[in-house]
């Protein structure tokens, strides 16, 4: 008990640690790799408090799809400025913390003895869930999704291009 406790305030430590990194770097492929260690630090703190499909969810969502997404936007969009140098310096806190993740992932997994026995599956029909969510959970459903319309209203005001010139970045060939 005493193990599970400290294997999760270290990840609490590495994705803290991770996050603020991402959100200070300059260098934006360096904040996608913080990102990613933080979401993958985060899937493995899923797989401790018992939820291993979200852990599943967040590497194969997060980490996976919507990272590569915005570094191939990142790399797209700025061409050769956003290649990083290279420093092996650089890497060696993000494999720290990848280090610490992977570690903590293997000794959840090979060493719970949840992991050695078969879950049963549940199944539930939409149109249940759907009845449960909206009737007893309908106040926060309200809300995330006013808050995605003020996040999608946010994202279109500081996209669209004031003036009637458009200026095109220039890329490498």
């Amino acid at each position: 008990m005493i193990t599970l406790r400290l294997i999760f305030y270290v990840l609490a430590a590495v994705i803290a640690v991770a996050t603020f990194l991402a959100v200070t770097r300059r260098n934006l492929v360096h904040a996608i790799v913080y990102l990613i260690q933080s979401f993958f630090a985060t899937a493995v703190l899923f797989y401790l408090l018992g939820a291993p499909l979200l852990a599943a969810l967040e590497v194969i969502i997060y980490a996976g799809a919507i990272m590569v997404l915005f570094l191939f936007i990142v790399m797209t969009v700025m061409g050769g400025a956003a290649r990083a140098g290279h420093r092996y310096r650089q890497w060696v806190l993000p494999s720290i913390l990848g280090l610490v993740s992977l570690g903590a992932a293997a000794f959840l997994i090979f060493s719970a003895p949840a992991a050695r026995t078969g879950l049963v599956p549940a199944t539930v029909h939409p149109a249940v869930f759907g009845r449960y969510l909206f009737t007893g959970y309908w106040l926060p459903v309200e809300i995330i999704s006013f808050l995605l319309f003020v996040a999608l209203a946010g994202a279109l005001y500081l996209g669209r291009h004031r003036g009637g010139d458009y200026e095109r970045p220039e890329v490498e060939p």
